[in-house]
C-alpha cells in the first residue's frame, strides 16, 4: 500500500539527505557537471530546509508499506517585478522528486506530483513551473503527460579555466563522458 505523507524536511534531515544524493547521482548520469554531493550536500539541504519554512514549501514523502519510497518537494515563488507574464500570483516551484529504484513505475512520483499539485491548487496557486535536463526525456514525457509544456530553453556555454574552449557538458551518444 502506497502512503503519501507531508514531512518537515528538518525532522527528516538524514533520509531526505539520503534521497537527495540519490537524486543528485542520477542527475550526475544526465549532466556532467553536477556537482559532487559531499561538496553540497549541507548547503543544499540548509536551502531546503529554509525554503520549505520560509516559502509556504511543502515536502510529502511516499511510503510502500511502512519504508520510504521516495519524495517531491516545492515551494513558492512571489511574484516580483521583474516577470514579463501576466499571471501575477505566486508561482509554485517544484525543487525535487524522487524515487528509489526498486520503488519505481509504480506510480508513485505520479501520486505525490498529484498530491503536491491539489494542495497548492486549494491555495490558489495557478502557475506550477518545473525544471529538468535536456536530455532527461522520461521526465519531460512525464512532465507532458501532466499537461506541463516546455515555456523556455536555457541555453548555456561553459569554458575550460583559461577561457579558451567549451566544455562539454553532456555524454555524447557513443558514451563518451565529455572532457
Amino acid at each position: 500500500m502506497i502512503t503519501i505523507r507531508p514531512i518537515r524536511i528538518r525532522d527528516h534531515y538524514a533520509l531526505i539527505s539520503d534521497m537527495m544524493e540519490q537524486l543528485h547521482i542520477s542527475e550526475k548520469e544526465f549532466f556532467l557537471k553536477t556537482a559532487s554531493w559531499d561538496n553540497i550536500a549541507a548547503d543544499y539541504m540548509q536551502h531546503v530546509i529554509e525554503t520549505q519554512e520560509t516559502c509556504d514549501g511543502t515536502c510529502l514523502l511516499a511510503y510502500v508499506d511502512d519504508t520510504p519510497a521516495g519524495f517531491i518537494f516545492a515551494y513558492l515563488e512571489e511574484a516580483d517585478e521583474s516577470r514579463i507574464e501576466d499571471y501575477t500570483g505566486d508561482t509554485l516551484y517544484v525543487s525535487d522528486g524522487y524515487v528509489a529504484a526498486t520503488f519505481r513505475r509504480q506510480g508513485i512520483y505520479k501520486q505525490m506530483n498529484e498530491a503536491l499539485e491539489s494542495i497548492y491548487i486549494a491555495k490558489g496557486i495557478r502557475r506550477m513551473v518545473r525544471y529538468t535536463l535536456a536530455n532527461n526525456v522520461r521526465m519531460q514525457q512525464f512532465l507532458a503527460s501532466e499537461n506541463y509544456e516546455p515555456v523556455r530553453l536555457v541555453y548555456e556555454k561553459w569554458l575550460t579555466e583559461d577561457g579558451k574552449k567549451p566544455v562539454t557538458l553532456f555524454p555524447d551518444k557513443t558514451g563518451d563522458k565529455g572532457k
